[in-house]
């Protein structure tokens, strides 16, 4: 599995920990920034970086984070092919690979807890899209 992973500087603490974690898990991660931590970063920049790289390639998955998730979210969804979500609890980490078959995972770097992130990192990562076909229709729908 390989996975692109970027934030701004309100995600950047989580960033490190969650590249750790999943690299004792076995999986490729790709940082694509920032690479040190500047409290002038703005999330855009980063969510436009890591969903060009995801809109390129169906088989990636990536990793957004900013200080809510929601702004990364908004860009990310902008990108053809992309489908992002913002994942707070096991139900949205599910639902969002399961149902909407989400391609970049939005998590949340301020108010968080390092433990309950790299739980729903890992339950997203290790859930299928079901293939339903009305799943299939909606996803086509939306573009």
């Amino acid at each position: 599995m390989k996975v692109v992973i970027g934030s701004d500087h309100a995600g950047f603490g989580l960033k490190e920990k969650l590249k750790i974690f999943l690299l004792r898990k076995g999986v490729k991660v790709k940082d694509l920034g920032p690479e040190i931590y500047n409290k002038s970063d703005d999330y855009v920049n980063y969510a436009k970086v890591i969903s060009k790289e995801v809109s390129k390639n169906k088989t990636l998955k990536g990793i957004l984070i900013c200080g809510t998730g929601t702004g990364m979210c908004i860009v990310a969804n902008r990108f053809k092919g992309v489908r992002a979500a913002v994942v707070f609890d096991n139900y949205s980490a599910i639902m969002s690979r399961r149902d909407n078959d989400a391609n970049i995972i939005c998590l949340r770097g301020r108010r968080f807890s390092s433990l309950l992130e790299k739980r729903l990192l890992w339950l997203w990562l290790n859930t299928s899209f079901s293939n339903l076909s009305r799943h299939k229709k909606r996803i086509k729908e939306v573009g």
